[in-house]
């Protein structure tokens, strides 16, 4: 696909790996693209203006005015005159601020301005990219709504080697006609997600829960909804900012409102993902006022919520298309097959509650498709953006949408 008439700022921030993006601005010129470059003052450390300027057809833009001719460069026109804004490499630093909304530069100030989506390739190394506070920053970054591109594998500059490399520039190029390419196969299908846990009252304090962040059934959401989908999403409690993502949202806390919610809109759905973590048991009676504390133990009468999944899956249609998710700790493959059966799934989708980077809370997954014909797919260990691609590949095969 050619880029033609499509305008791109680039910041470029203090990484090593700010040499590549003279390799990403070529391959965007060299599509037809308008690149506009804003970087760091500690990125002009690691590749000078010169040559980001040639390749660019434009010189840099560095400062908010230029001290020699009192020329402003305006933040808020350059956000507005932008399709997309891609920052690579994006440091550990210039990460923070854009989390915290910290605006110190002409980058970070055009970021805070631009209506234009946003996507980010983070370069560090490698125990800072695992770092807590980095990965609660990329995570803040992606709940704006930012397109976070997951750093890749393999030697870094400290002599190390792990994830950290920011990703190749043929590779962001690919991810950049992917945003600017219409995906349309999913048009005038409506989609109906559920996300997150749910929470079930032990007294006005203290409930029930698990671990569940919604982030697989969001980046399923967004995946649909770019496909042309109508997305309609139920999301238990979830830090995540679901509104203002062109998804119709019921927010809900109990399984009793999950249920409620799903089945009134479930009859009008053509597919239905079923990727929350539905509390299995509540109280049988949530108490009126705090639990106090008054001995050395306390005994609580669990009941069964009820099987949303297994009561929609009752009501199934013919034409709809049902998707289930498995976590599991043991016997996965056996226990995701007979979720299959008793549950009317078309489709489920088994990971484990065991391995590092699977499962809760992580930006990564790993899992296996099984189809109800008996087609099994299993994935690699991915960002949850990329395996909620390759689910909504599976889907497209199945229901022979082109």
């Amino acid at each position: 696909m050619s880029l033609r008439g499509k305008r791109i700022l680039v910041g470029v921030t203090g990484s090593i790996a700010a040499y590549k993006t003279a390799t990403l601005v070529r391959l965007l010129i060299k599509s037809g693209a308008e690149v506009q470059l804003i970087a760091t003052t500690s990125a002009l450390d690691f590749i000078t203006p010169l040559t980001l300027a040639t390749l660019s057809k434009r010189p840099v833009l560095s400062a908010f005015f230029e001290k020699s001719t009192g020329q402003w460069h305006n933040h808020v026109e350059l956000g507005l005159w932008a399709d997309l804004f891609v920052v690579a490499p994006l440091s550990a630093n210039t990460l923070a601020k854009f989390a915290q909304g910290s605006c110190d530069n002409l980058l970070t100030a055009t970021y805070l301005s631009c209506r234009c989506p946003v996507l980010l390739a983070p370069a560090m190394d490698l125990d800072m990219y695992q770092h807590p506070s980095v990965r609660t920053n990329l995570e803040k970054a992606a709940s704006y709504g930012n397109i976070v591109l997951d750093a890749e594998t393999g030697e870094l500059a400290s002599g190390l080697s792990g994830q950290g490399r920011m990703m190749e520039p043929d590779r962001i190029l690919e991810q950049v006609i992917h945003f600017f390419t219409p995906q349309q196969a999913f048009s005038g299908k409506k989609v109906l997600i559920t996300l997150g846990p749910t929470q079930e009252a032990l007294d006005p304090v203290r409930f029930l829960s698990n671990h569940s962040s919604g982030k697989m059934g969001f980046a399923l959401a967004q995946a649909f909804k770019a496909a042309g989908a109508e997305v309609h999403v139920v999301a238990g409690p979830v830090a995540l900012t679901l509104e203002n993502q062109g998804f119709q949202v019921d927010r809900v806390t109990t399984a009793a409102e999950m249920f409620s919610a799903a089945k009134a809109v479930h009859a009008q759905m053509d597919i239905v993902i079923f990727a929350a973590a539905v509390a299995d048991f509540r109280p049988e009676t949530a108490a009126p006022h705090k639990i106090k504390k008054q001995g050395k133990e306390l005994s609580l009468r669990l009941i069964p919520n009820i099987d949303l999944a297994y009561e929609l899956g009752k009501e199934k249609k013919g034409s709809q298309f049902h998707i289930g998710f498995a976590l599991e700790t043991e016997d996965g493959a056996v226990n995701a097959k007979a979720k299959l059966i008793r549950k009317n799934f078309d489709v489920v989708i088994l990971n484990s509650a065991k391995e590092v980077g699977e499962g809760f809370k992580y930006d990564t997954n790993k899992v296996q498709i099984f189809h109800k014909e008996g087609k099994v797919v299993e994935s690699a260990l991915l960002p949850k953006s990329q395996i909620a691609q390759l689910i909504l590949e599976e889907v497209k095969i199945s229901l022979g949408l082109s």
